[in-house]
Formats: structure tokens, sequence, C-alpha cells
């Protein structure tokens, strides 16, 4: 009896993530090739395909570990995570946690952070452009109101923190960087920013990152100041501000 459409959907999806399914070949039309090796090759052009798109988006998780091992860890993800969106640069939001609770987690603790900073650059490398908050566009504001003043992130900016050098393994791992070891001690504190045709982030203090989670969280300037200020009541703040405008870290006030 044939399948029904939703359960020939269900089972050649299946058969796509590396499970087979007794009665999918014989809904198949065969030709010079039988039915079971088209199959086969349907799953393996996913694989291939979603692999190297992990890989253009995770290429510092992949000179990390190497090139044979990232390749089990995208079939692992693969197998279990199938995109939901036909735009593959959208693929792969997930991967990093799925490291975090890989085998390769125990080896590799900071792997998992690794790749979500290869994430925020993907994202921050295809978000819209838009125009950023500047000096100039406080002028009109009155001094007296610019405390509970709510700012925006600009479209791609996002702020990771690890309890591992992740920009130094980045930085490492980089074509043509020089060859040695990397200190893994000391933590993160990262802006990952939109640049006009690229992507970058910037490292931030502990003080600068609490403002900027601050502001994310939806805080006033005044807000988030203060969040700074619990971490490093010595901060200046102004030089704060004055360096995140410069980076264009906000979204242009509407």
């Amino acid at each position: 009896m044939p399948l029904a459409l939703r359960d020939l959907q269900a089972a050649f999806a299946a058969h796509l993530r590396g499970a087979d399914h007794g009665g999918l070949a014989g809904e198949v039309v065969g030709d010079a090739i039988p039915a079971a090796a088209r199959l086969r090759v349907h799953r393996h052009h996913v694989f291939e395909t979603l692999g190297a798109a992990l890989a253009m988006t995770f290429p510092t998780a992949q000179a990390v570990v190497g090139d044979d091992y990232f390749r089990g860890l995208t079939r692992a993800f693969i197998g279990g995570s199938l995109p939901e969106q036909p735009v593959l640069a959208e693929y792969g939001a997930a991967f990093p946690d799925f490291i975090e609770g890989h085998d390769a987690a125990r080896r590799l603790p900071y792997l998992a952070d690794v790749a979500r900073l290869d994430w925020a650059l993907n994202v921050a490398f295809h978000a819209p452009a838009c125009g950023r908050l500047t000096a100039a566009d406080l002028t009109s504001i009155p001094a007296d109101a610019l405390p509970s003043l709510r700012l925006a992130l600009a479209p791609g900016t996002a702020l990771l923190g690890s309890p591992y050098p992740v920009d130094r393994i980045w930085m490492a791992s980089q074509p043509g960087a020089p060859a040695g070891t990397v200190d893994l001690t000391g933590e993160a504190h990262l802006l990952v920013l939109r640049r006009p045709d690229d992507a970058a982030f910037v490292a931030l203090s502990a003080p600068e990152a609490a403002f900027v989670a601050g502001i994310a969280r939806g805080l006033s300037l005044e807000g988030a100041a203060e969040a700074a200020g619990r971490v490093d009541a010595a901060i200046d703040l102004s030089t704060v501000f004055a360096r995140l405008l410069g980076l264009g870290a906000f979204a242009a006030a509407q």
C-alpha cells in the first residue's frame, strides 16, 4: 500500500537524517539508477551541502579541531537538526549548543564559545545596514533627559562573554597566523559589530560589557551605568559611552 503523503515526507526526512525506512525505496520511481542508490545520493548531497555551509559559518571552530573531526561533528549535528529555513546563512544557530553537549567539549571546553563567536560574526555580516547613533545626534536632546534615554544596539551587534580568551584563540586560528600555543588563561568580553562590508569584534572590559548588557536588556543610560558601576565603581562612563558611539554600537534614534 502506498505511503500517505505525510508519511512519505516523514520517511524521506528521516532518511536524509540517516535513518532508513523499509518502504521508502518502493515509493521511488526507478530508472537506470536503482531507487536505493538514488536515495543514498540525496542523503549524501544533504550532508555534504550542509557540512560545507557549516564549515563556512564556523571556520574558527573547524581550524581548532581540524577538518576530519569537524566533519564528524557536523554530520552528527545535521542528523538531528535539518534546516528550517531555505537560507543556508541562517543555518547553524544551534551548533554551538550542540558542541557544548558533545564529547568534544570535555577535551576542548572553549570550543562551544569559539563557535558562538563564529556565529555572532556570521549574524553581524548578514545583518541589514542601518544608521548608527553619533555624538551629533545627542546634541538635540536636553542634558537632563539623557539619563533616561533608552538606546538599541545596531542590527548585528552582539555581546559575547566567555571564561576563555576566545579572541586570542580566534586570532591564532586565522590563516597566516604565527605558529605557537595560545595562553588559555583569562576571560573575554567581546562586542561583535557589523561593518560596511564585513564583521568584526572588539574586546571590552568587564564594566564596559556590563554597560552594553544593560542597554541590550532595555535599561536606560542611567540604569546601564549603574550596572557598570557595580562591576567597577571607578569606571569613566563618559569615556565608555564615547568609545561605544565611535564603534557604531547603537542604532540611530528613531
